[in-house]
């Protein structure tokens, strides 16, 4: 009785199941049909999270399920941490908002910075872009081309804030590998940067991404105008093979270790999350949107022609980056903070 009763009802169970993820894609589309969704930049208009962002906007909505439209609004400052704070407290936790994030705010979260008023680990990674090294750069002007020459002499270097990466690394290096960085921060984003290296205010950056020297300045490569001093990365990347990573700057192997830690979040250059708490369907939805967008024929070739480069990641691996990142030992931790006398 017991086995006819199940051989007779198998054939709804299983109707019932195939008619569920329909279902659910159906209420996903329901609750984004219609809609604006909004893609957060922690920094200024011009550089390379900007223009990333605001590509992926274009191109994302068609995507997701009910095509919403997606608009790029800027929320600047220190270096991407308001935005951070805003997403994990103030955004509406529905899954109609997105941050283009900064690559460091892992780490800021992993040393204790008091203003970091959020948890990485509990925003939804919804996929990365690339994983293209940091570098610190020297303006022509300078007369500075290489590393070893700033263990000599001062170089002014641009921030855009002390919980960024273009502070930490210079301020970690200085006090690992000697160099003589001055750092001057408060920047809201990387064209106001290169302004002020334009205008002799500074003599370098104390970080930007190599994709966006690519894509944004070719021209100052190609009339050497900038000279790439560091690499922040796990390992040189092919076409800075010349460019010393931090690591390898290091005094010893205690030190090489934190320069590690604050190199591991290159693998997550410029990635997308949205706040936490949104329904688990919605997350599924969005991250097969973004890696729906990476393989978009259209959007390739728009990236293509702004030279940016692509080296994409899941959300799921890129959460679990992030994740591993704030997991760091606690003597790795320490030391760090001990550096950047974070309180």
């Amino acid at each position: 009785m017991l086995k006819r009763f199940f051989c007779a009802a198998l054939p709804l169970i299983l109707a019932g199941m195939v008619a569920a993820s329909p279902a659910a894609a159906d209420t996903v589309a329901d609750f984004y049909r219609g809609k604006t969704l909004n893609m957060v930049i922690g920094v200024s208009v011009g550089g390379d999270y900007d223009r990333r962002a605001r590509l992926i906007s274009r191109h994302m909505g068609k995507h997701i399920p009910g095509n919403p439209t997606i608009v790029a609004n800027n929320m600047t400052g220190g270096g991407g941490l308001v935005a951070a704070n805003w997403l994990a407290n103030v955004a509406p936790q529905d899954g109609t908002v997105m941050l283009m994030i900064a690559q460091n705010l892992p780490l800021v979260q992993a040393i204790g910075t008091a203003a970091a008023k959020f948890d990485v680990r509990k925003f939804s990674w919804l996929g990365n872009t690339t994983d293209t090294p940091n570098v610190i750069n020297s303006w022509h002007t300078t007369g500075i081309t290489n590393v070893q020459q700033v263990m000599e002499r001062e170089l002014v270097v641009a921030a855009t804030g002390v919980g960024s990466g273009s502070y930490y690394y210079p301020a970690a290096l200085n006090v690992l590998a000697g160099t003589k960085f001055k750092i001057v921060s408060g920047y809201p984003g990387g064209n106001e940067a290169n302004l002020a290296m334009e205008r002799g205010e500074v003599g370098g950056r104390g970080s930007n991404s190599w994709a966006s020297w690519k894509s944004t300045r070719p021209q100052w490569l190609a009339d050497k105008k900038i000279t790439m001093l560091v690499q922040i990365a796990l390992k040189r990347n092919p076409e800075l093979k010349d460019v010393p990573t931090m690591q390898e700057l290091a005094k010893n192997a205690t030190d090489a270790k934190v320069l590690t830690f604050l190199s591991a979040d290159t693998a997550i250059a410029r990635a997308v999350v949205t706040t936490p708490g949104v329904p688990a369907e919605r997350v599924a939805a969005l991250r097969k949107a973004f890696a729906a967008t990476m393989k978009d024929p259209e959007f390739i070739a728009e990236a293509t022609k702004m030279k940016m480069d692509l080296s994409i990641a899941t959300g799921e691996e890129a959460q679990a980056i992030a994740a591993s990142v704030v997991d760091t030992p606690p003597e790795v931790l320490a030391r760090a903070k001990t550096i950047l006398k974070t309180k």
